[in-house]
């Protein structure tokens, strides 16, 4: 061969790697891979459903939300996972982000498989931990119904110890509280443990008038990611139905990710694969009015310190209403 043909032949596999990264945008994403969302993110990669749907998904470890939040906003990744009320926030307040669903999960108000307590009223003077703090928004859903459907108010005429995720689960397993609240994983290992739920917060919502199946969390893209590759919103987001799918309807792939989830028992494994697949969306947008219709709760409960100066749901929260 000679050098015009080598050169020729360079060029040509220059142009087809190029054209094969112009095809496949790196997505960056920070995530927190203690975390639930792992479950999904490793069975994505696992199966090729990134590079399926047009992008691929490159993962950096986060201590937390809080982190991943300012390395989005510093533009050091395209993608986290966080709720739509933080997106809400951002967007009111200038900020180019949109939240694509990911997950409905939410806990329980659980007390101990002993407990006598059959309503929220049972619990008046007693200790209840809370995972997240007075503003956590599954404790706020549980505080209006009880003062809607009881006449009970929770946070006055109980003690709360509020925690992170982890210590509040120690404590409730060790007898701590009369009841406890956390995050709908932990809520499932204290189920396996042999807890109980007062009330779920599903059952919560639907009382006062909420949609339960208004997503809460979700995959939160920069939106200059998103206009810069047309089409990659769509791809994510038929990447992660394509993972959810597959969890739903293959065993093996819940056994392939069973390391991932830190199961202490076959009980506990069995409690956080239902609790996923409990909590996948329903395909199709995000119901505006009933997202509108909790965020005007979460105003009225959590005040500046949840909302800020919130009211109203901006324009372009949501990936099907525009970016």
């Amino acid at each position: 061969m000679n050098i015009r043909a080598l050169v020729g032949a360079a060029v040509a596999v220059a142009l087809s790697c190029s054209a094969a990264l112009a095809e496949h945008p790196r997505l960056r994403a920070a995530l927190q891979l203690t975390g639930t969302v792992n479950w999904e993110v490793d069975t994505i990669r696992h199966n090729g459903f990134d590079k399926a749907n047009g992008f691929s998904l490159a993962v950096t470890d986060m201590a937390g939300t809080p982190a991943a939040q300012i390395a989005l906003m510093a533009g050091e990744v395209d993608v986290i996972v966080s709720d739509w009320l933080w997106v809400a926030r951002e967007r009111a307040a200038g900020r180019d982000v949109v939240f694509i669903p990911y997950s409905r999960a939410v806990g329980a108000l659980l007390v101990p498989g002993g407990s006598g307590a059959k309503a929220l009223a049972d619990l008046r003077g007693q200790r209840i931990g809370v995972a997240g703090g007075p503003v956590d928004k599954s404790w706020l859903i549980l505080r209006a119904y009880a003062r809607q459907a009881e006449g009970f108010d929770l946070a006055g005429q109980t003690e709360q110890v509020f925690g992170a995720p982890p210590l509040i689960f120690k404590a409730a397993l060790g007898g701590e509280f009369a009841a406890a609240v956390n995050f709908w994983h932990f809520g499932a290992r204290m189920q396996a443990a042999g807890m109980r739920p007062l009330i779920t917060v599903s059952a919560a919502a639907t009382a006062l008038g909420l949609d339960p199946d208004t997503p809460l969390l979700g995959y939160v893209v920069r939106g200059e990611v998103l206009r810069a590759h047309p089409g990659l919103a769509a791809g994510l987001a038929a990447a992660s139905r394509a993972a959810k799918d597959k969890l739903a309807s293959d065993p093996a792939a819940w056994d392939r990710i069973r390391p991932l989830m830190n199961a202490a028992s076959d009980a506990e494994f069995a409690a956080l694969k239902a609790g996923f697949l409990d909590g996948i969306p329903k395909p199709g947008p995000v119901d505006r009015a009933a997202a509108q219709r909790l965020l005007g709760l979460m105003v009225e409960l959590g005040g500046a310190d949840l909302a800020g100066d919130l009211k109203e749901l901006p324009d372009g929260v949501f990936v099907d209403s525009g970016i």
